[in-house]
């Protein structure tokens, strides 16, 4: 069995997703960042943290990497085109859109109202909204980003719109990527990870 550690609450949420699409027997350690135990297992404080065995593996797009590939499933095969295609959606996401999502939640409530800078949160609204242009644009024609294939890309992408509606920013209402994020929250494994993660308040 796998152990997550880190509150459900926190990019933990992808990992949960993951292994129930895998339907992958999991449990959790419910660590807050910086905690003693998430600093026990990456010196960085940060969480998730996945303990596999004796082994722990640290940042949430590794992880998912890491066990997409270990059970052949939701990923294309290292090497290919097709992978490479996938990367970029993820990378896309990681740069662009958590990178506005994070900068604002940084200097929305994770550091201390002294060394925050408001204004910038104008800025990562407009980068966010850019990039779902560009998500559009990319997106094709397929439900998922890869076309009919599922991958760990969508799980980043979802992710990250749940995380866009806590900190109330724009999302579509209507068009090809509102139908997409739709899509995602209606796969059994997000209900399952959703269920759990609200079980925990």
């Amino acid at each position: 069995m796998y152990k997550i550690v880190g509150f459900p609450r926190t990019r933990a949420m992808r990992v949960m997703w993951l292994l129930e699409e895998l339907g992958e027997a999991y449990e959790i350690e419910p660590a807050m960042p910086q905690s003693e135990t998430a600093r026990a297992l990456n010196p960085s404080g940060k969480v998730p943290i996945l303990v596999n065995g004796d082994a722990a593996i640290t940042e949430s797009v590794a992880i998912c990497t890491y066990l997409a590939d270990k059970h052949g499933k939701f990923t294309f095969p290292a090497g290919t085109l097709e992978r490479a295609r996938q990367d970029s959606f993820t990378q896309l996401c990681v740069d662009v859109l958590e990178g506005a999502l994070w900068t604002t939640s940084k200097n929305s409530y994770v550091y201390p109202e002294e060394l925050r800078v408001p204004h910038i949160i104008d800025q990562c609204r407009m980068e966010f909204g850019r990039g779902l242009e560009t998500l559009a644009q990319r997106m094709g024609e397929g439900p998922y980003v890869m076309g009919e294939t599922f991958t760990i890309a969508d799980i980043i992408i979802g992710h990250c719109s749940g995380w866009a509606v806590t900190l109330r920013f724009p999302l579509p209402k209507e068009g090809p990527v509102y139908e997409y994020f739709k899509r995602l929250r209606q796969r059994p494994g997000f209900l399952a990870m959703k269920a759990k993660v609200d079980a925990a308040k």
